[in-house]
């Protein structure tokens, strides 16, 4: 009897102490613009945009920069927005983080994104979504 009343204690301060441990911090939240001129891009024309923010200080824009130009064709324009060359862009839809990837429609509404290096097989699968559901 003794031990359950010891056991039960020690599960109530166990749960008391676990009560007033703070939260774990949250990740960061990057911002992902939900529209886009689609006159401050080449080929506004075109069915969809491909725009890739990046800096020339990032490892991983250059190659984020090479799948999305894998899929530029006469319904797809691919634009890369780099901070140096674009400042006002990169400000204008606050991005905040790069490679920040984004597949616009013809309204530029943003339909897809990626924060952060895309898979090619991610990218790839994410246009084919966006592409047969409007469609």
């Amino acid at each position: 009897m003794l031990a359950v009343g010891i056991v039960a204690i020690a599960l109530v301060v166990a749960w008391f102490v676990q009560r007033r441990r703070p939260e774990a911090p949250t990740g960061a939240r990057w911002s992902v613009p939900g529209q886009l001129d689609r006159a401050d891009f080449p080929e506004p024309a075109a069915p969809w945009l491909v725009a890739v923010f990046t800096s020339a200080t990032c490892d991983a824009c250059a190659a984020t920069v090479t799948k999305a130009q894998a899929l530029a064709s006469d319904s797809v324009a691919v634009a890369e927005v780099e901070l140096a060359a674009e400042p006002d862009l990169h400000r204008r839809y606050a991005v905040d983080a790069v490679p920040l990837l984004v597949l616009a429609d013809a309204e530029g509404v943003v339909r897809a994104s990626f924060v952060g290096p895309p898979s090619a097989t991610d990218l790839w699968a994410a246009v084919a979504e966006v592409r047969d559901s409007a469609g």
